[in-house]
């Protein structure tokens, strides 16, 4: 940090300032103070004030030295998910989310313009969308992040490097809430904001030498000064700092690496000052109850969708809604645990794009057919219309391992059981409908077909000709029996939950598909299905279950392709499946 910049600039912004005043305003001895007015005055950076007696100025050489550490710009940080503010984040990236009727990111903006700082990007990834609205509110730029959903905030600064090189620049997080501006026209060194943290904290904790220099961070400790909040990245800063970073985001293991990391391991060769702030000055929300907390209107009233439906369906107000928390997102919805009146649910929320893949009407039908047998999760709530379910949590419950072949025997019994019941619904499963349909979908949204495609498609074809001349009975199936859907209960009881392709269809499909969902090679197939008929199978049911294991993997392959288009990735699932579809074709050939 420059001091002599320091009290260029205090002059600067308060140009009648004394010598006690400058001293209380950058928390120096008065002893320090004087001596670096002194060298300021040799350097011939200030002057005597003429008006009052006591007061400094700065000089046309002062003026020009301080031109030196003008703030360029502002990057914001807005490319990440949020997963511990869902459900809100679920519909809005959290630094869109209002504390007392501002949004922060806003908040941010406004107090960057309240100094001059008017060149600002925003790097986004998650909704990137929602952030459009401020190109044309506060003429900022946007910045896309594709791998914000793999990556961590290495990844953003490395593609914000051209923007940082050769500029002095605050690097801000769109969640952040400042109760007072902070910011400057001009600063004097790179530094990360401070506050002092009581107790015990997880935060990262600094340790700096007596100019305030950073010279350590550990994660962790006890009433000490923690990272927390903005950071300045002066031109020289990051001439030094871009490079290491660079060769970080190119070196395996770094994905899931914040830009910190980097920091940390060179701060030897980095020089970063702490910049302590006051209590109460920054805030970053870790949940939606610490925001409750700082902004009563979240205790009753969030503008979210599910949790307005969660408190209609309890009967509850929202602040009773607790202990929220994202559950890992599946390849269709998204979920949350949540509590109420001390029990933990589920609330489910169709991901985007799916009501054009299925159809909830279709879905509540069969949670209705099968309620008599209680083989699937409890449901509190269905809504046919909009997807949204909420469902019984069951305490102490775990999935299925397709690994453990005693758990696969109870699984395959439960599906026997469900097929065994004969349970009809109004709607089928049809293999080739569904796979026409997501071949259209595909091609409707330029995803990009195999090479082969059409070779393969023609192989379809011949099975499914040959397995509806079997004219098989149907009953209704699961569809989507991945062991992941299969639960163990604490009382060892199974649960088969999410019954969102469940229709009628021949149930040796659901062999089929368990198998391709576990990735299962010949021999394990082999298992399986010896483990569901409880014999050798015959001829025929060996042609079916080949047969739905090759259609299920094109089917599914195509789904991937058309997940794709719409900017989700399952990485090898695509390939897995495809390889399904062209290997069992071959077996029964």
């Amino acid at each position: 940090m420059n001091r002599m910049a320091l009290i260029c600039r205090c002059i600067k912004e308060n140009p009648r300032s004394t010598q006690r005043e400058i001293a209380q305003k950058l928390e120096l001895s008065l002893g320090t103070i004087n001596t670096l007015i002194k060298e300021c005055m040799q350097a011939r950076l200030i002057a005597q004030g003429k008006s009052v007696a006591g007061t400094y100025e700065l000089t046309i050489s002062g003026e020009q030295f301080l031109e030196t550490f003008r703030v360029d710009g502002a990057l914001i940080i807005a490319a990440g998910f949020g997963s511990r503010f869902v459900p809100l984040t679920f519909e809005m990236p959290k630094g869109l989310l209002e504390v007392f009727g501002e949004r922060m990111i806003e908040r941010q903006i406004r107090q960057l313009h309240e100094v001059g700082i008017t060149d600002i990007t925003i790097a986004v990834g998650y909704l990137k969308e929602k952030f459009e609205y401020l190109i044309d509110k506060y003429q900022v730029k946007l910045l896309y992040n594709p791998e914000y959903s793999c990556k961590n905030t290495l990844t953003t600064i490395h593609r914000a490097g051209k923007l940082l090189k050769g500029r002095n620049m605050y690097v801000l997080s769109s969640d952040n809430w400042l109760r007072e501006n902070m910011f400057h026209k001009y600063e004097c060194g790179a530094w990360y904001a401070s506050s002092y943290m009581e107790g015990d904290t997880s935060e990262w904790v600094l340790s700096s030498n007596k100019k305030g220099r950073i010279t350590d961070v550990q994660i962790g400790g006890r009433d000490a000064w923690v990272m927390y909040g903005p950071v300045y990245f002066s031109r020289e800063f990051s001439e030094r700092f871009l490079p290491l970073l660079d060769a970080a985001y190119h070196t395996p293991g770094t994905e899931q690496f914040y830009w910190e990391n980097i920091l940390i391991q060179h701060l030897d060769e980095l020089e970063i000052s702490i910049n302590r702030q006051p209590a109460e000055q920054i805030y970053e929300f870790e949940n939606l109850e610490e925001l409750r907390q700082f902004d009563p209107r979240y205790q009753n009233r969030s503008d979210n969708k599910a949790m307005e439906l969660i408190a209609e369906v309890f009967q509850v107000s929202e602040s009773e809604i607790h202990d929220i928390r994202c559950l890992k997102a599946g390849m269709t919805n998204k979920s949350f645990l949540f509590q109420v009146k001390g029990r933990h649910y589920i609330c489910r929320i169709p991901g985007p794009g799916t009501e054009l893949l299925i159809n909830r009407q279709q879905e509540a039908s069969v949670y209705e057919a099968i309620r008599p047998l209680e083989i699937s999760e409890h449901i509190l709530y269905m809504n046919g219309r909009t997807g949204y379910k909420i469902a019984e949590y069951y305490e102490g419950a775990v999935n299925s391992s397709a690994d453990n072949w005693e758990e696969v025997a109870a699984c395959m019994k439960l599906l026997h059981r469900l097929h065994d019941c004969r349970i009809t619904v109004a709607h089928e499963f049809d293999m080739r409908e569904r796979i026409s349909f997501y071949e259209r979908l595909c091609t409707a949204h330029n995803g990009p077909l195999f090479e082969d495609y059409e070779t393969v498609h023609g192989w379809m074809e011949e099975l499914m000709d040959h397995l509806d001349a079997l004219q098989r009975p149907k009953t209704l199936s699961h569809i989507d029996s991945v062991a992941d859907n299969f639960l163990f209960l604490p009382d060892g009881s199974v649960r088969l939950i999410d019954w969102e392709y469940a229709g009628m269809c021949d149930p040796l499909i659901d062999v089929a598909m368990c198998a391709i969902y576990s990735y299962y090679d010949e021999a394990a197939v082999e298992r399986l299905i010896q483990i569901y008929l409880g014999r050798e199978a015959t001829g025929e049911e060996q042609f079916v279950i080949y047969a739905y294991i090759a259609l299920g993997g094109f089917l599914w392959s195509l789904w991937a392709v058309y997940k794709a288009s719409l900017g989700e990735e399952f990485g090898e699932y695509t390939l897995i499946m495809y390889r399904y579809a062209k290997k069992y074709y071959h077996k029964l050939r």
